[in-house]
């Protein structure tokens, strides 16, 4: 097979422009029938207001027998050309089962990215997991979250953060990463999301999304499946308590809808999301190893998405372009990092939280991306060094900002335009556009929630990416409080076989601080489970 790499071409020319730049570059003769594949596509707007599609491609001759491959290496010897070389396609391959019977169950904690994936891994190979949730189905976890918009109040079970599909379902569904992946992973996780009902340009775009509404549906389907094969799911179900004898897992207590339940395995994959913090506490209670680690608190920024649109595209004229994104960074003294997370073109804040008198923001858009504004957490860096005090210090941290936030607004989403926050007094009204939220919000003076250096960081990434972003620091552009569960505060230890100092415990994902983003923990979901799956077979 041959791989082109950086072919260029106008925004817009659609299928028949691409083919025929492909025929082109690899001078085939008239007759010549050939096929390809996308592998990547991207939008460069460094030369706006023309703007370019570029691509990267499979390229497969339509030659019969045995000689294909000589002639395509033949064709790319001849060609000598930089950006067209032979590649060999990497899948991934499902993992042959070690030697030892499970002769229990494996039982997964989370129904989120990287719990639903080690799921599917383990069923796709003959185990049949069980699936333990606190949350609900996400059919019924949609009309909870929608009801908490709608009136204030929460069901601290079934939320933004809670419940089937994980914190992810309700944000902009982004499926990029930075996990180098020599095994296939990354590809076989966009192939088995377009399996069950993504779109296929997820699969070669380069900045892919799904959008909450496709991703809901994507969710219930996999979830269908997984139970056609076996695989038994316990919604509604907190895991309370790890059983263990001499060092080693051999089940869990959990509560069910009021009731006790106790299951007992050999192998527990801890996948419980980044906002578990009782889950967190009872584990340190149980001697399971962890540390505090880095993560990032700060608010989220809303701006016109037509002001986004013309700082990315310039005057462009062609067909019409995506929602355009961006990706803000920037460093300060002392190390200190501000940067954008999470960028949602075309969408809405957010009230993400899940806790009582703790209020916390996100970002969500829909598949479309058509709404008017365009948001971004622009968050700093906070290190164990900002917290101190043992590995559960960050949530605690976390809890501060969160309880502060929501005296603010008394559960609404307190708010700010930047003007206002930069002379530290309480906005009264919108400027030149209205903020695009998924809560009540209400005006509030955000000064002081975070920490004095932070809140300076703050300001100077405001000001540094409006030389990135024209006006990106306008005095109108609204700060909604506070963005603070960007990944996990901690890290529960594992060795290089994914398990924890208690034997049979996996952790797993991004709450146990292996992930940031929907494809690196479902990634993670299908390691941990390929490192189970090398170690025993199903049960007779």
């Amino acid at each position: 097979m041959i791989r082109i790499s950086q072919l260029k071409l106008p925004a817009g020319s659609g299928e028949a422009g691409l083919q025929a730049q492909i025929r082109k570059l690899l001078c085939l003769k008239k007759g010549t029938a050939f096929t390809y594949k996308i592998v990547k596509k991207s939008i460069d707007a460094r030369k706006k207001p023309k703007i370019f599609e570029v691509y990267e491609l499979s390229v497969r001759l339509d030659q019969a027998g045995a000689g294909q491959s000589d002639q395509e290496e033949a064709l790319v010897r001849r060609l000598n050309h930089p950006r067209v070389r032979m590649e060999k396609e990497v899948l991934f391959r499902l993992p042959k089962p070690g030697g030892t019977p499970m002769r229990t169950r494996p039982v997964i904690v989370g129904a989120g990215p990287a719990g639903l994936f080690a799921a599917y891994l383990l069923a796709e190979t003959g185990f049949a997991p069980i699936v333990v949730e606190r949350g609900r189905r996400v059919e019924e976890r949609t009309r909870d979250v929608e009801r908490f918009w709608e009136t204030g109040v929460l069901d601290p079970c079934s939320n933004v953060q809670f419940g089937e599909g994980g914190a992810g379902t309700f944000s902009d569904g982004k499926l990029n990463t930075a996990v180098r992946d020599a095994s296939g992973r990354n590809a076989y996780v966009l192939e088995t999301l377009v399996r069950f009902g993504a779109p296929e340009n997820i699969i070669y775009e380069n900045k892919p999304h799904i959008g909450t509404d496709v991703l809901a549906r994507v969710v219930c389907n996999m979830r269908g499946y997984l139970e056609s094969k076996g695989t038994d799911f316990y919604f509604e179900t907190v895991m309370n308590h790890v059983l263990t004898e001499h060092g080693r897992c051999v089940g869990v207590l959990c509560e069910s809808r009021g009731k006790a339940v106790t299951l007992e395995t050999a192998a527990v994959i801890l996948a419980p999301g980044h906002s578990a913090r009782d889950t967190f506490r009872m584990l340190m209670q149980a001697g399971l190893p962890m540390e505090a680690k880095s993560f990032a608190v700060g608010f989220r920024v809303e701006h016109p998405q037509a002001m986004i649109d013309e700082a990315m595209y310039g005057s462009y004229q062609g067909k019409k372009l995506p929602a355009a994104p961006y990706k803000l960074t920037a460093n300060f003294e002392g190390n200190r990092g501000v940067y954008s997370f999470c960028m949602c073109p075309g969408g809405y804040v957010v009230n993400a939280s899940s806790d009582a008198e703790h209020t916390v923001v996100n970002g969500m858009s829909y598949s479309g991306r058509n709404g008017s504004n365009a948001n971004s957490a622009i968050i700093v860096t906070v290190t164990p060094e900002d917290f101190g005090g043992g590995p559960l210090a960050g949530i605690a941290f976390q809890e501060r900002l969160e309880h502060e936030n929501y005296r603010l607004g008394l559960g609404k989403i307190p708010q700010q335009l930047y003007g206002d926050y930069v002379q530290n007094v309480t906005s009264s009204g919108y400027g030149a556009f209205a903020s695009a939220t998924k809560g009540a919000a209400c005006f509030a003076n955000l000064r002081g929630l975070l920490p004095v250096p932070m809140e300076q960081v703050f300001m100077q990434g405001m000001s540094h990416f409006a030389g990135i972003i024209a006006k990106y620091d306008r005095k109108d552009a609204i700060l909604s409080g506070m963005e603070t569960r960007t990944s996990s505060p901690l890290r529960i230890l594992r060795d290089e076989h994914c398990e924890s100092g208690i034997r049979g415990i996996y952790p797993c994902g991004e709450g146990a601080g292996y992930a940031g983003g929907i494809m690196s923990a479902a990634m993670d979901g299908l390691r941990v489970a390929n490192a189970i799956i090398q170690n025993y077979r199903p049960a007779d």
